[in-house]
């Protein structure tokens, strides 16, 4: 006999499932739109200037779709809760782009770190050098060009799953550094049961394998997801009190997904090796 919990996690993996589909369908044609906008621009500058279009953007990490036991589930009222937040430094999310993965220089046998300073306090992120090489040297990379700084965190899901996603400098979730890296850690033991648990960073993507960028999320308490996504470090406590507050605050659709509440911003993110 199905249990109404099973029955929930089922639906919201239905529901992750649909949505993602549709997600990769408007990415191929954003694909297509941006092909013909190159094309005119190769044209228009043919008298020897260089034409640049941005291409595909990188994954649209919408991924992490909640969905609630009722499969038409009735809005709710959006949450009136003040932001926690403080006030964004001075600054704009940069717009560089580049055309494939950098080379892989981290060390596997050493300790990394991620240190996102954000307008709700400090998050402290272990990286997993060892069994996600190129996702930890990826965004060594980024932060290193300031890719991070300065980008909201634009998605938050309250219900199914709980995870605040970030690292779009554009805040849609549409945008990525240009290129995409591989799935890596996806047999890791903690995700094998089909659950992120609380306290996991994890990757988005598109739906489909190899389709990481920069986006990823934030697992504030335990999400069925299927281990598609990969899991490359742990969160400190002290960021765990800090994403308790982001939730807290709630998100801006009241349904269960949307912009989160609080103005989470990254003033600042480094990765360094311990």
């Amino acid at each position: 006999m199905v249990t109404k919990d099973q029955r929930r996690r089922q639906l919201a993996r239905d529901k992750f499932e649909r949505q993602h589909e549709r997600r990769v369908q408007a990415q191929r044609k954003t694909v297509r739109r941006n092909a013909v906008v190159a094309a005119v621009l190769a044209v228009v500058l043919a008298a020897g200037a260089t034409a640049w279009a941005a291409g595909a953007f990188s994954p649209d990490a919408k991924k992490d779709d909640a969905a609630s036991a009722d499969a038409s589930p009735t809005p709710a009222e959006p949450s009136k809760a003040p932001d926690p937040c403080t006030k964004p430094a001075e600054g704009s999310p940069g717009t560089e782009q580049w055309k494939k993965e950098p080379a892989v220089t981290v060390d596997t046998a050493a300790k990394y770190t991620l240190a996102l300073q954000t307008t709700c306090g400090d998050i402290a992120l272990d990286l997993d050098a060892k069994n996600a090489p190129h996702t930890v040297n990826s965004f060594a990379f980024l932060a290193g060009k300031g890719y991070f700084d300065h980008t909201k965190c634009h998605r938050l899901t309250t219900s199914g799953i709980y995870v605040l996603q970030c690292g779009d400098p554009t805040g849609q979730g549409t945008g990525g550094p240009g290129y995409t890296i591989p799935d890596e850690n996806l047999k890791a033991k903690e995700i094998a049961g089909g659950t992120y648990p609380a306290g996991t960073v994890a990757m988005a993507n598109t739906g489909q394998a190899h389709t990481g960028g920069s986006q990823f999320f934030l697992v504030y308490k335990d999400s069925p997801l299927p281990p598609n996504y990969t899991p490359f470090g742990t969160i400190s406590a002290a960021g765990m009190k800090v994403l308790d507050k982001i939730s807290a605050a709630g998100e801006s659709t009241g349904a269960g997904d949307g912009a989160p509440n609080a103005t989470v911003v990254i003033n600042k993110a480094t990765v360094g090796k311990s």
